[in-house]
């Protein structure tokens, strides 16, 4: 499935923003969740929206889109530990702060186009990964902190990660953040809590904690249900593209059976942690 038809109300919240003179997108932009190659797809998206000098349709073939579809174009850069390193900077591991000042440096002088810097990482094989504490450390994004808040006109950011919260806070705080779904899980295997958990937006306040009970009584490994928990959600999500009030719902629930996740991996008690991730997705 191609990413324009998995997120399609994605799609077209940045759309409406660029394409309409009345309206505008954030700065800085973080993108989070499981798949990174959508995350960047949707990103380089966005920059040729950003950039087009024609009709801003999917399949232009003007020079910024094809400069953009075949990575050369010059005002849209990927930023990670292997990608624009300024001569000289043999660092391997991590975005460095030689990078983070080479683009204050280049943002210095105006631009005909609509800059664009995708920091991410990458791991041997080419594939892309997101950013964490480790690849973009504190001081390298501290450096760019003034210039994300306040960026030269015709600048956006976007930050790539798995979870948001691996990153700083004060990148988190200045960037709109966006969750984007994983739709990887191409069986979507939700067998063992199908009896429990299906039609789960129908259940009533009142059956939280029945409903949770159920879910823990029939876990063995707390994290398997919660992945088939999610599976159920974006078989869901997969069969309702058309219809956006569902496709926001979706998206806080699996957002919600991602922070039970990291509950449980925190030593959370696996109850305490469907008690909460019920009473947060049934109204």
């Amino acid at each position: 499935m191609h990413f324009l038809d998995k997120y399609p109300f994605l799609v077209k919240y940045f759309e409406n923003g660029i394409k309409n003179s009345n309206k505008s997108i954030a700065h800085s932009i973080l993108l989070y969740g499981h798949d990174l190659q959508a995350q960047y797809d949707l990103a380089l998206y966005i920059a040729r929206l950003l950039n087009c000098k024609k009709d801003k349709n999917y399949d232009c073939n003007c020079l910024d889109c094809n400069w953009i579809r075949m990575g050369e174009h010059p005002a849209v850069l990927t930023i990670s530990r292997i990608d624009n390193k300024p001569e000289g900077d043999d660092s391997k591991t991590v975005i460095s702060i030689r990078q983070a000042q080479e683009i204050k440096q280049s943002l210095l002088t105006s631009s005909d186009f609509h800059r664009v810097f995708i920091f991410c990482d990458r791991d041997n094989d080419d594939n892309i990964q997101g950013l964490n504490k480790l690849n973009f450390q504190e001081e390298a994004a501290n450096a760019l902190l003034k210039t994300i808040e306040e960026p030269p006109s015709k600048t956006t950011f976007f930050f790539l990660t798995r979870d948001k919260e691996d990153l700083i806070s004060t990148i988190i705080s200045r960037s709109q953040c966006f969750f984007v779904p994983s739709f990887e899980n191409t069986d979507y295997n939700w067998d063992n809590i199908k009896d429990i958990f299906e039609n789960y937006y129908e259940f009533e306040r009142g059956e939280v904690f029945e409903l949770a009970k159920k879910l823990n009584d029939v876990s063995s490994d707390a994290i398997k249900t919660l992945d088939e928990m999610q599976n159920y959600m974006l078989s869901l999500l997969k069969n309702n593209l058309d219809n956006k009030q569902i496709q926001l719902r979706l998206m806080h629930d699996i957002e919600a059976v991602e922070l039970a996740k990291k509950e449980v991996t925190a030593s959370v008690s696996p109850i305490n942690a469907f008690e909460n991730l019920c009473l947060d997705i049934i109204k």
